[in-house]
């Protein structure tokens, strides 16, 4: 798991919905889609992390733009590899 700051789940739905200005239930259909996965705590209650508002505000944003959640998924998945490539790259060769 990622140690920095923006990747610790300190967010309840209800504080990442007002965030997104989105209502609970679509926080709930991105987490069914598998477009994000928040942490949970032992109770069970979602935990969203900066990283979690970023990506669903990129989400929500493709939405808006017309893209459905098939292929949000896809482009949210293109974007990950792509991140890792270049992280891995970097790793080789930090100029």
């Amino acid at each position: 798991m990622d140690s920095s700051p923006r990747a610790r789940p300190v967010y309840t739905m209800g504080v990442a919905a007002e965030l997104l200005d989105l209502p609970p239930a679509t926080l709930r259909l991105y987490e069914r889609k598998g477009l994000v996965v928040p942490a949970r705590t032992e109770g069970g209650t979602r935990r969203y992390s900066e990283e979690d508002i970023d990506r669903m505000r990129r989400v929500a944003d493709l939405q808006t733009d017309g893209v459905n959640l098939t292929g949000i998924g896809q482009v949210m998945d293109l974007q990950d590899e792509n991140a890792e490539l270049r992280a891995s790259l970097d790793r080789r060769d930090p100029e």
